[in-house]
């Protein structure tokens, strides 16, 4: 009868029987498959076809097979055939089960040979106890797997197995329920180089030769998991060989990413503290003071600085106690060994004591001692040395300053004092200042500016020193003091200085530094050489204005000598001759002045060289709300000689065109002055073309034509209209063609 569904994975097992032959035959008895035992016993090989069995035990294991299937396939008892004589050694018992229950001639038959020694007696098996056999077979294969499925899921390990002539094996597919962790193992099993970090492909390769050689070794590398993420892995190759001879290598794989991320941790704490005490020792390295570290059995460690006060490098000091470097003095701090078991741990002795270097150098310093407990080192002392000898010096130096410049103040020629920024009152006066104040260094200390200028002059100095203050740079002024009966001129300066301590800002000064010198005859020196050299200018351009008009005049002289020889051409001439007179007469009010030039002068100098021109009468005459202080309208420089050409030409026009009969043709000329501007009013008998209009006058270099072209533009303006039978010319002129100063 048909073995049980749940029997066949068992006795497919036995085919891993090192010793006893088994074999699958089709129904016509051909060999399908065979294990080595029973290819070499029985010459059952895959294939194999027994209807040609030539042995004499092939030919009656041939005929019982025949019997035992058709007895099978009738639902009889599988028959147990007599030993089968294999060698003079060995016999074997045949036993032969169908395979395919659904077959209905039992397509396919199990042939299990039972090998004992020859003479053994056979207890006369029977299907119960093959089943039996094999049933305990299963019973101990799966405590084998149970245990190794235990163990794997425990220690997280993935196994496989692989034999260079076929492969990797098929896992078995374990009964047990899969949990997260199995699962993850599992999934770490098939790992393919896509997977393989960049980093861990020469280890991977590594393992994949070692793996086709058969070698031995353990590699470690990286994997990106599409579902667990980035891991590491162990793998260990270990090559085998079983009893049959078969050579095969066990493929181990363990996920040891915790321990390697816990190792990477570890490693990366060990660097950071090392980057972190390096940094410290940078740091310390860096500073001023002498950093020294000191356990029971000397000096561990100093930094640069306390190599620097000490002598010598670390390595003269390392293992050596710190006394070495102290004075001879029993109580000396160096040498108080107490420190390192009395003081508690961050406790702080603070000292100062002198120090000899390995140079011979002795000096001064400040210093505590604090003490730490490490577990890696120990309990230890670290010192902290400041080198107040040069502190010392320096506070000397500065004390010295301080009386030599204390003592300049007190005979210095100038009046020094200082006062309090916020107060403004006296801290420090010399002699200098309190004889200026009429009192003493004493009773003027805490003074205030009025107390120490006066009722008068101390609102004001104090303002000015408000004022320096928040410009917080040097300000300059200048008094002037009713001193010993005169007045004085004093130069001032404040200073505001700045506190020295760095946690005050420095844009709020402390102190205000005054410092005053009298330059009364320095001034009156100054003033002195300022009139000389003003007097020396004007007399200079006094001179050579004078020169100017004599050449002037001459050149007029040449110019009616040149008229009275060319008589065609001396109305021209003439008319040139008087624009040369007026320039002159302008530079001839120049040479004569004290002052600036007053255009009554200029009018009046104008006028008269018209007249004498021509011979014509002309009046001129002051009116206007200001008439009597005609002498406050003055000329500019620049403007004297266009003004003086304009006022030429116009009278020369105005006497041109007046009558030459006795009909009364004066001409008159009139300077109105107003607070705004001064008018210069001429007035003579004519008449104006009908169609006159000023503006059409084209440009020229005589008549109205010059006038037009000589006037200032902004300062001056013409007009020229006909009243009754007189012509009257208006030529208003206003600041800053002139200007109103007060008259002399």
């Amino acid at each position: 009868m048909p073995l049980p569904a749940q029997d066949l994975d068992a006795l497919r097992e036995l085919f891993l029987d090192p010793v006893n032959p088994v074999a699958i035959l089709d129904a016509q008895l051909k060999v399908l498959s065979a294990n080595a035992p029973a290819a070499a016993r029985l010459s059952l090989h895959s294939g194999a076809d027994l209807q040609h069995l030539q042995t004499t035990a092939g030919t009656r294991m041939l005929a019982w097979l025949k019997l035992a299937s058709r007895a099978v396939s009738e639902g009889k008892r599988q028959p147990i055939a007599p030993a089968l004589a294999i060698d003079r050694e060995h016999k074997a018992q045949l036993t032969l089960y169908p395979l395919d229950a659904a077959s209905s001639d039992g397509a396919c038959w199990l042939l299990h040979a039972d090998v004992r020694p020859s003479g053994t007696a056979h207890e006369g098996g029977t299907e119960a106890q093959l089943r039996q056999q094999v049933q305990q077979l299963q019973q101990e294969r799966d405590l084998a797997y149970q245990q190794l499925d235990a163990l794997m899921d425990t220690m997280g390990v993935g196994l496989a197995t692989f034999q260079q002539d076929a492969g990797w094996l098929q896992p078995r597919q374990s009964k047990r329920a899969a949990g997260p962790a199995r699962q993850g193992v599992a999934s770490l099993q098939g790992i393919h180089r896509n997977m393989v970090e960049t980093d861990s492909l020469p280890e991977y390769e590594r393992l994949q030769k070692a793996l086709k050689s058969g070698e031995k070794i353990e590699i470690r590398y990286a994997v990106r998991h599409p579902e667990w993420g980035r891991r590491w892995l162990l793998t260990r190759i270990e090559p085998g060989q079983l009893k049959s001879g078969q050579r095969t290598t066990s493929v181990i794989t363990l996920d040891i990413t915790v321990e390697q991320l816990a190792q990477a941790r570890s490693e990366q704490l060990l660097r950071d503290r090392d980057l972190q005490t390096e940094r410290e020792r940078t740091v310390l390295d860096s500073v001023l003071v002498g950093i020294v570290t000191v356990g029971r059995h000397g000096i561990e460690w100093m930094n640069r600085s306390a190599c620097r006060m000490f002598g010598n490098d670390l390595a003269a000091f390392s293992g050596r106690p710190i006394s070495m470097v102290a004075t001879p003095e029993p109580d000396h701090p160096f040498r108080q060994a107490r420190y390192l078991d009395e003081l508690a741990q961050g406790q702080a002795q603070t000292f100062e004591c002198r120090v000899k270097a390995l140079d011979g150098r002795e000096f001064w310093v400040a210093g505590n001692a604090v003490v730490t407990d490490k577990a890696e080192h120990g309990r230890q002392l670290t010192y902290a040395l400041l080198d107040i000898d040069r502190r010392r010096q320096a506070e000397a130096q500065t004390q010295r300053i301080q009386a030599s410049l204390q003592r300049i103040i007190e005979v210095a020629p100038l009046a020094i004092s200082l006062f309090d920024a916020r107060t403004l009152h006296v801290e420090t006066i010399n002699q200098v200042a309190a004889a200026l104040a009429g009192r003493t260094e004493a009773e003027l200390l805490g003074a205030s500016p009025e107390d120490l200028f006066g009722a008068e002059t101390g609102p004001a100095i104090r303002m000015d020193m408000a004022a320096a203050l928040r410009a917080n740079s040097v300000t300059h002024r200048e008094y002037r003091w009713h001193q010993g009966g005169q007045d004085r001129v004093w130069d001032a300066r404040y200073l505001p200085l700045n506190p020295v301590d760095p946690a005050v800002p420095a844009s709020e000064p402390e102190r205000l530094l005054l410092v005053a010198t009298d330059v009364t005859e320095r001034r009156a020196a100054d003033a002195a050489r300022l009139e000389a050299v003003i007097a020396q200018r004007e007399l200079l351009v006094r001179e050579v204005h004078h020169r100017i008009k004599n050449n002037l005049q001459g050149v007029a002289g040449l110019m009616q000598q040149i008229a009275a020889r060319r008589p065609e051409v001396s109305e021209v001439i003439n008319e040139a001759i008087g624009q040369v007179q007026a320039i002159a007469q302008v530079y001839g009010l120049q040479v004569g002045s004290q002052g600036p030039m007053r255009v009554v002068n200029v009018v009046t100098a104008i006028a008269g060289s018209v007249r004498r021109m021509f011979g014509h009468p002309i009046q001129t005459s002051l009116e206007g709300r200001m008439a009597e202080q005609a002498q406050a309208w003055i000329l500019p420089e620049a403007e004297a000689i266009p003004i003086a050409l304009t006022l030429n030409e116009l009278l020369t026009n105005a006497v041109k065109h007046s009558p030459k009969d006795e009909t009364g043709g004066d001409v008159r000329c009139a300077m109105v002055c107003e607070p705004e501007h001064v008018l210069l009013r001429i007035v003579n008998q004519g008449r104006l073309p009908t169609d006159f209009q000023l503006a059409q006058v084209p440009g020229g270099v005589s008549g109205l034509g010059l006038v037009r072209a000589l006037l200032p533009r902004r300062s001056a303006e013409l007009q020229l209209e006909q009243h009754g039978s007189c012509v009257v010319c208006t030529l208003k002129l206003t600041p800053p063609g002139v200007s109103l100063q007060n008259a002399p």
